[in-house]
Parts: structure tokens; C-alpha cells; sequence
């Protein structure tokens, strides 16, 4: 899974999440950042009130949060989600070494990014072209 730094990284590069149902996030609060939530509509739902989207925890689910905004959650993108930013520009994955290493294509030529965790990998990818 892609490191909480690696998120707030892609976040702060202006990295932009549109939250959908099975997208991970961990609420990036000192007492609360590793603890990792999935949209759902059984436990976690996407609201808007006054017009800000929020993460609504339906019912009892974790200590019976309300809800919480998207500036105090932070999103953890998948493998696939990350690859599917990348776009036209990702040219491959492979893995050695017990590293993973994800190709792109830059202005520059291809370039590698390495990581013993794909998601990481893919994220370091991004955060080169973002």
C-alpha cells in the first residue's frame, strides 16, 4: 500500500481525488493517520453538505464518526488508479531484486522509478511528471 508521505506527496503536487466507491483513505489527524477506511455504501458514503463533499460513516462504523472532510481525509490510490494517472506515459512494470520498477515516458526519455512496494513505485512515478 502506498506510505501515507508518498499520499500526502501526490496531494500537495495537486493530485486531485474525485471519491468513489473502494477507494481507500486514512483521515490525517495525529491520532488517527494509518488507520485505513474504504468507501462503501454499507459503511462509508459520499455526502455534500453546503455544498463540500464529505466521507459520511453510516451507523455505528468506527467509533461512530459522523463524517469527516475531504481536506482531513487523505487518499491512498490503488495500483490501478495510479497507473491509470500515469496514462499514455506509463511504459511498463517489472519486478527484480525484490524492487519494483515502474517505467515512464518523459520529455527527457524514459525514466525508472523503483520501490519494494508497486504502489510506492507507481506513486514515485507520478510524482515526476504531477
Amino acid at each position: 500500500m502506498i506510505t501515507v508521505e508518498l499520499a500526502r506527496s501526490l496531494g500537495a503536487a495537486g493530485v486531485l481525488w474525485e471519491p468513489a466507491p473502494g477507494d481507500r483513505f486514512t483521515i490525517d489527524q495525529p491520532n488517527v493517520v494509518g488507520e485505513v477506511f474504504w468507501i462503501s455504501h454499507l459503511t462509508i458514503d459520499v455526502h455534500t453538505f453546503k455544498g463540500q463533499p464529505l466521507l459520511g460513516f453510516n451507523g455505528t462504523t468506527e467509533w461512530a464518526l459522523d463524517s469527516v472532510t475531504l481536506d482531513t481525509a487523505l487518499w491512498l490510490p490503488r495500483e490501478d488508479q495510479l497507473r491509470e494517472l500515469l496514462g499514455d506515459r506509463f511504459a511498463g512494470l517489472q519486478r527484480a531484486d525484490g524492487q519494483w520498477t515502474v517505467d515512464v515516458d518523459t520529455s527527457e526519455g524514459r525514466s525508472q522509478f523503483c520501490d519494494p512496494d508497486p504502489e510506492c513505485a507507481y506513486a514515485r512515478a507520478l510524482l515526476s511528471i504531477a
